[in-house]
């Protein structure tokens, strides 16, 4: 399914496309996982998603600006009467038979197919389809009150032998493999294809494929769920404990092909021990292609199967793990604060029970990132170093490269970006060892995240050509492992790279390139740091229109206000764009916003760029203000030159430069841009530059 969903999304850059979901109401959760996954892509997709469902039906899609819901009502008595005479035929004394219907199923159109279909079985009605005439009096006609009965009607009233294939074929699937249900039945061979012949005849099963192997269906979901509710749960649990077994037998040199089929099977048969592993080994499948819901509740669910299982140390180790997989893909989903702490919660409390030191430890790395994430990164940066330490003691080398990159994480967010480079060279270790490609358990690939973050942190300081060396080394290693999550999170750090040096083509393309791969990405937070950085590159390419909207999602979604990691980032980029829409109004308010989330989380990285922004905003055409406007452009300019950030401190030099220039100091003008020049150029600064020399050239 997240192939099919990548491949739909890599066509919609090509032609616009139309993609239809039905019965919505009877999905199960891999494909929920795929389609909400899909619907967070759509802003950048030429794709029309149209879907349909019962009102039960939940989804979180209300309050998204690109979802319109429309109510489909049942057929009215014109059209209802309509489809009747096409199944039923014209014969006037079905006329009264006709408004009997109509009346009982109140136009459900499968309400009325299924209720000709009773009454041709129960000989109520004879003929042919199209061509009926009434037998019985219509006085003596019943009509069940519900299509779920007039399906229980009419799987009781099947031959012993087809009623049980027909159930057995339920407890597989909708889709049913021949293999697997002749390995469950106690049928011959010729009895099981009669029995299939007689079942598809009546329309409760069409074959669907021939090749590679022989594959039958439900015609509808609600057949197949009739039909599996219709066994006793005992029963049930009988026949899906015996599928396992047959998948084992049928596929055993390619189990892994079968396991979301096992782990499904293996919960449902309460087979608990295998369930675990199957559920497992198909959360961790997920997790490899980047599904992280599906993960997710592949996850859960094996906490929920071993907690049947017998409590000792082994299945508390395994608790532990799980509850860290969990943790992992709701942090990639970005959802869920509350609950990615229960889970650290649980791990601990087990962890302690058991006194197991290297699990614990793992635990307080994983506070540690959570601290990251609140943006407490003074306390992130104490929690990462007792991790350090703890990993040190226990001899854990992938707890201490995690919480090294966190540390060094911290370090960047609070602006100190030395100690940021410092920390994170320790963990270059070189492209061809073998422990380059290894997670340790990670949601990306840590070695890959190291280079990626000390490359951002040496192009706050201008040091461009070995950010960019050390950015080009983390995509490899995140294509050679081939982890979609990893591989757009290394495409979207050159993007950013780009951007910060003023390669805007460069810059554009790359982050285009990392949103194709993000569309088949399950994790919100990461598109939207994909989307709000495209969104900054194309407003600067002054395509404001389809700028905005990628950083005002990012922003305003509800899952992304609470979500406080690259917050003031992302306002910051938000603001740019409004500020480049001439949306001055706007800008400001979201740049007064990223200057107190800056402040408030002690980014002061993040803080002189706001205050650079406030200066440009201040100094704009329709309400300039000098005194303002200078004001924040040397507030930036004193942090960004303590903070060691060159390519800010040459920015901060144009928009002095600017601004002097246009109330006519134009040596003092003339002074910044000569500095701002000078610096571009030793950094190769692109764009930048060529704005920065237009500005002075306008002083000649």
């Amino acid at each position: 399914m997240d192939a099919i969903k990548r491949l739909l999304l890599r066509e919609s850059q090509v032609q616009p496309l139309l993609l239809v979901f039905e019965d919505l109401h009877w999905i199960d959760s891999e494909t929920q996982a795929v389609l909400d996954s899909l619907v967070d892509s759509l802003p950048t997709a030429r794709l029309l998603l149209l879907v349909n469902y019962r009102p039960e039906y939940q989804h979180g899609w209300g309050s998204k600006t690109y979802y319109s819901q429309l109510r489909i009502d049942p057929l009215p008595p014109e059209s209802a009467e309509e489809l009747l005479g096409a199944l039923l035929g014209n014969d006037p004394t079905l006329k009264p038979l006709k408004q009997l219907l109509i009346e009982r199923t109140e136009g459900n159109p499968f309400f009325l197919e299924e209720g000709v279909r009773t009454l041709v079985e129960t000989k109520a009605l004879e003929g042919e389809w199209g061509r009926y005439h009434v037998r019985k009096a219509i006085e003596s006609t019943q009509v069940p009150a519900t299509v779920q009965a007039v399906l229980t009607a009419r799987i009781d009233r099947l031959p012993l032998e087809e009623k049980q294939l027909l159930q057995s074929a339920a407890v597989i699937g909708k889709d049913v493999p021949f293999s697997l249900l002749q390995a469950i039945t106690e049928l011959s061979d010729e009895e099981l294809r009669r029995g299939l012949t007689h079942l598809q005849a009546a329309e409760f099963l069409y074959e669907t494929s021939l090749f590679p192997d022989l594959e039958y269906t439900f015609k509808h979901a609600l057949t197949h769920e009739v039909a599996y509710g219709s066994l006793l749960h005992e029963r049930q649990r009988t026949l899906h404990s015996q599928i396992v077994e047959a998948i084992e037998a049928l596929y055993s040199d390619r189990l892994i092909e079968q396991v979301e089929r096992l782990a499904h099977h293996a919960a449902r048969g309460e087979v608990w021990g295998k369930a675990v592993t199957y559920l497992r080994q198909a959360g961790t499948k997920a997790d490899a292609r980047s599904a992280n819901r599906e993960a997710a509740l592949y996850f859960e669910q094996a906490l929920t199967a071993l907690a049947h299982l017998p409590d000792n140390r082994e299945t508390r180790e395994q608790a532990i793990d799980l509850h860290f997989n969990v943790r992992n893909s709701l942090v990639a989903l970005g959802e869920g604060d509350e609950r990615v702490r229960e889970h650290l919660r649980a791990a601990e409390a087990l962890a302690n029970a058991l006194g197991d030191e290297r699990r614990l430890a793992r635990v307080n790395e994983r506070i540690a990132r959570e601290l990251l994430a609140q943006g407490e990164h003074e306390q992130a940066v104490t929690a990462c170093e007792r991790a350090i330490a703890m990993a040190r003691a226990l001899g854990d080398y992938g707890l201490e490269v995690h919480a090294t990159n966190f540390l060094g994480s911290a370090y960047y967010c609070l602006g100190n970006y030395p100690s940021a480079i410092e920390v994170l060279r320790r963990n270059l270790v070189p492209l061809d060892s073998p422990v380059v490609r290894e997670r340790f358990g990670a949601i990306g690939l840590p070695f890959a995240n190291a280079r990626a973050s000390l490359a951002l942190a040496r192009a706050e300081r201008g040091e461009f050509v070995e950010a960019i060396s050390r950015c080009t080394e983390a995509i490899r290693i995140a294509e050679a492992v081939g982890q979609p999550f990893s591989v757009t999170a290394m495409y979207r750090g050159m993007g950013l790279l780009h951007l910060r040096r003023g390669d805007l083509h460069q810059a554009t393309l790359t982050l285009e390139h990392a949103l194709k791969i993000c569309q088949g990405v399950d994790s919100p937070p990461l598109f939207h740091a994909v989307s709000s950085a495209l969104g900054y590159a194309h407003a600067l390419s002054g395509r404001s229109a389809e700028a905005i909207p990628l950083p005002e999602e990012a922003v305003e979604r509800p899952a992304m206000i609470a979500n406080n990691e690259g917050r003031s980032l992302r306002t910051i980029r938000l603001s740019e764009a409004y500020l480049l829409a001439e949306r001055e109004a706007d800008a400001r308010a979201a740049a007064q916003r990223a200057l107190g989330l800056a402040r408030q989380y002690k980014e002061r990285g993040h803080e002189a760029y706001t205050l650079l922004l406030l200066g440009e905003i201040a100094s704009h055409k329709d309400s300039r203000d000098i005194g303002e406007a200078e004001n924040h452009y040397r507030q930036a300019l004193t942090l960004a030159e303590a903070l060691g950030m060159r390519p800010l401190i040459a920015h901060c030099h144009v928009g002095l430069g600017k601004l002097y220039r246009e109330i006519g100091k134009r040596e003092q003008a003339k002074q910044h841009l000569t500095t701002a020049t000078a610096m571009m150029r030793e950094m190769e600064m692109g764009l930048w530059l060529e704005r920065a020399e237009a500005e002075l050239k306008e002083l000649s």
